[in-house]
């Protein structure tokens, strides 16, 4: 949810000349980051993924999109600096450090165990997924961020996977799923106000076409969920401390508050250190120290990576690749055969898929496509309430599917798996996308004309 860099709107965009090679930094990660995760799977590499860390393989794509910068060599390392340092990013950074700090406390002092054994004795173990997923979407509707609601559940989720016979990629799976469902759908989400505004229409509106894709996506997620788990084995609950869950009790009910991400993680730490010094003798100031330093270390990798990815954006958008990416796919657009406005549902969702895949960020990739979206749908005769709801959609199965997302990076690095891995078990973003395109193939849901 949280933006990179201060994007430029399509119309300030087409003073820069549409530029192809400047798509090449992001493929020159691609191409190494999961170049290399692919080799070492073929030739046997136990944790074929981890062998290349993500921030060493965008350090040559930094350099090429400097090089590739259209003027002096030391205004392309400013533009870089500036996509790096846009205060949205640093938002970002710090929501990761802190998350990190509040996972790890959380952990040392013992109210992730707590909090999963409270789980195990009131929810059946083939329930863990489905409860997982719908606590999660209920949250991130509430919050209307997915970072956020990330950083309060991931924890919990791996510390259920670790009690039962529930692999971490599927309690994981789960909470990410959960959180792009509110991304997409809640009210105060950027996606949702980004759409709605590009494409000129209440929230309201595009909130009934969308929820006839999501909630019935959602509902199969739930269904896939329990029969993942139906046969797991009954685990036992242990004893455990109830003060300890007050932290993550806090920060739930902050969560549906207005407070800022970053005051309801910074009081999830305080309180976290403050119930480890009054239920542990031997938790002490040295030990909470640590607890956050080593969090801080926990987030290092996915910061960076943010960081660098933030500067490559902003280099590509400055050296006109994404309008050149835009304006192919409006072209192709044209050459769809499928009838009018499903051609031009489909142009809108490249789009947007298209976009987000380079900048890495569901909120900028509706903003940079918004308003050549907005052209296409008036072309093609789709109603706009379709086409802001289909932008959202598309932009958060993409964010909830791509290694490099913030969300991905976020949740893997408290889970401690690649994001790789993770992505085919976000069963969510993947049933969202088949129930998107069956909404463009069936022209569903039948929008009323007023």
């Amino acid at each position: 949810m949280y933006i990179f860099y201060l994007p430029m709107t399509f119309d300030a965009a087409q003073k820069v000349q549409a530029r192809m090679l400047a798509l090449l930094p992001l493929i020159v990660f691609l191409a190494i980051f999961l170049g290399s995760g692919i080799y070492h799977t073929l030739i046997g590499t136990e944790f074929a993924f981890y062998q290349m860390k993500a921030p060493v393989a965008a350090i040559p794509a930094v350099i090429c999109a400097v090089l590739l910068y259209r003027g002096k060599l030391n205004d392309g390392i400013d533009a870089f600096l500036k996509g790096a340092s846009h205060p949205n990013l640093i938002l970002m950074f710090m929501v990761f450090m802190l998350a990190g700090a509040f996972a790890s406390v959380s952990s040392t002092i013992g109210s992730v165990d707590a909090t999963v054994q409270l789980g195990l004795s009131v929810i059946p173990p083939s329930l863990v997924l489905p409860m997982l997923f719908l606590i999660s979407a209920f949250i991130a509707t509430a919050m209307g961020t997915s970072m956020g609601t990330i950083a309060a559940c991931a924890p919990i989720a791996f510390g259920f996977s670790q009690a039962t016979d529930i692999a971490a990629v599927y309690a994981i799976g789960a909470v990410v799923g959960g959180a792009m469902f509110g991304d997409n759908l809640s009210m105060i989400s950027d996606t949702t106000i980004a759409a709605t505004s590009s494409q000129k229409v209440q929230l309201r509106d595009k909130f009934r076409v969308n929820v006839w894709i999501a909630v019935p996506a959602a509902f199969a997620t739930v269904v896939i969920y329990f029969l993942l788990t139906n046969s797991s084995q009954a685990i036992s609950s242990q004893a455990f401390n109830a003060w300890l869950i007050l932290p993550y009790v806090a920060v739930f009910i902050l969560a549906f508050s207005r407070l800022h991400v970053l005051a309801v993680l910074t009081i999830g730490v305080l309180l976290s250190a403050l119930m480890g010094l009054w239920a542990n003798p031997e938790f002490n100031l040295l030990k909470i120290n640590t607890a956050i330093y080593d969090g801080f270390v926990g987030m290092l990798e996915v910061a960076l990576l943010s960081m660098f990815l933030g500067g490559l954006s902003a280099i590509m958008q400055r050296e006109g690749g994404l309008q050149w990416l835009i304006e192919r796919i409006y072209s192709i657009t044209r050459l769809f055969k499928v009838g009018r406005q499903r051609a031009g549902e489909i142009g809108i969702s490249f789009l947007v898929v298209f976009s987000n895949l380079f900048v890495a960020n569901n909120t900028v990739a509706i903003i940079l496509s918004g308003d050549m979206a907005r052209e296409v749908a008036k072309e093609y005769g789709v109603d706009p309430k379709r086409a802001a709801a289909l932008m959202d959609i598309f932009s958060c199965v993409i964010q909830g599917l791509i290694p490099y997302g913030a969300q991905l990076l976020l949740a893997c690095s408290i889970a401690k798996m690649s994001p790789v891995e993770l992505i085919s078990s976000v069963y969510y973003c993947w049933v969202l996308a088949l129930m998107a395109i069956i909404a463009i193939v069936l022209r569903y849901p039948r929008i009323r004309t007023v």
